[in-house]
């Protein structure tokens, strides 16, 4: 129904009031949807949201018990459209029910599969006219939206809670601790949250970076924002280590280092295009490793050079150490072919080879290692 034939219901702020459903409108600018976008239409929108929200699970909790209008949602007028602040997950699931060429225009366009479940008719009238509580502004929303999900029990993932707060910071001006205030945050998480953000825009912005080309369809945010919290990560992106505790400005990395920050943002997200993967592959203890390496000059030239971590991490132990490292490992692997020497029937040669040249090694090794006691016994004598 287009706006003219919509039928005229006023609409009182701050007061809790029942609405038909195709008045509501899906809030494109929704801190869920990344990159956010106010040209996203309806389809990308719901796509978007599937693919970060798991609508699935609500989907099936209304097919089954029907829409249950216990909370309202939060809107903004705008013309004569009603823009859903809170709520948009819940808004999604209804327009895939009351709209069923939805999914298939989801499907044409995005490749994104979602079944809907059957909707027993006795509950369609529980999708037809929605509970929402209008507010005058956005600004009028965000504590309550703040709070509800970044310290509340609807907590958003990582990356929208920061992109929230860094929206409430450059819109209205109020500093981070107020914001901090605002939605209980008591730990500084929302500030270094949103000097990473700024960090992330300016890598968009520069071009180093783009979120969407990012290896894996899961966005680890909280690998960012630890890592900016790191001294060695702060030196090698050429950060003030107190640059922190203070309010974010745009562009936070000087301009001649804004190769290591696509180089960081590589191997903390590689890269879809290049076909790059993380060298991240879990927080603790990679995040810590990674900025070891970044202080190392030789195990930096080697995670240039092999994208490992392991390895250009190995790389910075002394000698000593990775040498009794490597032999405590090879004794345990030939430890375990040993307890396995059940699996050898005898009839591949070329495993007795392998087990040859390990026992040459071995024994070669073994010699030098002798003759150099030898030496340090005559050194010491």
């Amino acid at each position: 129904m287009d706006n003219a034939n919509r039928p005229h219901i006023e609409i009182p702020l701050r007061t809790v009031t029942k609405v038909p459903v195709e008045r509501l409108a899906l809030d494109r600018l929704n801190p869920r949807l990344f990159p956010t976008s106010d040209e996203a239409d309806e389809v990308e929108t719901i796509a978007r949201l599937y693919r970060s929200e798991d609508l699935s699970e609500l989907l099936q909790s209304i097919a089954a018990n029907g829409y249950l209008d216990i909370e309202p949602l939060v809107v903004l007028k705008e013309d004569e459209n009603l823009i859903v602040l809170e709520g948009n997950r819940r808004l999604a699931a209804i327009r895939l029910f009351e709209r069923r060429d939805l999914a298939r225009q989801i499907f044409q366009r995005m490749r994104l599969k979602i079944t809907i479940p059957e909707f027993p008719e006795k509950f369609h009238s529980t999708v037809r006219q929605v509970s929402v509580y209008r507010v005058d502004s956005r600004e009028e929303a965000r504590p309550f939206i703040g709070f509800k999900h970044i310290n509340g029990a609807a907590k958003w993932e990582s990356y929208a809670k920061a992109k929230f707060a860094a929206d409430w910071y450059k819109k209205e001006g109020t500093s981070l601790s107020a914001i901090a205030t605002q939605i209980g945050d008591r730990h500084d998480t929302i500030k270094r949250m949103v000097n990473a953000i700024y960090v992330l825009e300016q890598a968009e912005g520069a071009e180093v970076f783009r979120l969407s080309d990012r290896a894996s369809p899961r966005f680890n945010f909280s690998h960012l924002y630890t890592a900016l919290s790191r001294a060695s990560y702060m030196r090698f992106l050429g950060l003030d280590e107190a640059w922190s505790r203070f309010d974010p400005e745009p562009d936070p990395v000087a301009k001649e280092k804004l190769g290591n920050l696509r180089e960081v943002l590589r191997w903390l997200y590689g890269s879809k295009e290049e076909e790059i993967d993380p060298v991240i592959h879990s927080q603790n203890p990679d995040i810590r490793l990674l900025g070891e390496v970044l202080e190392n000059p030789d195990g930096l030239s080697i995670l240039r050079a092999t994208r490992s971590l392991a390895e250009a991490h190995l790389s910075m132990a002394p000698a000593s150490q990775r040498f009794s490292d490597s032999l405590l490992r090879a004794r345990r692997e030939v430890r375990e072919a040993s307890n396995n020497l059940r699996g050898f029937d005898g009839r591949d040669q070329a495993l007795v080879g392998i087990a040859e040249d390990i026992s040459e090694t071995a024994q070669a090794m073994l010699a030098r290692m002798d003759k150099k006691v030898r030496d340090a016994k005559a050194d010491e004598e």
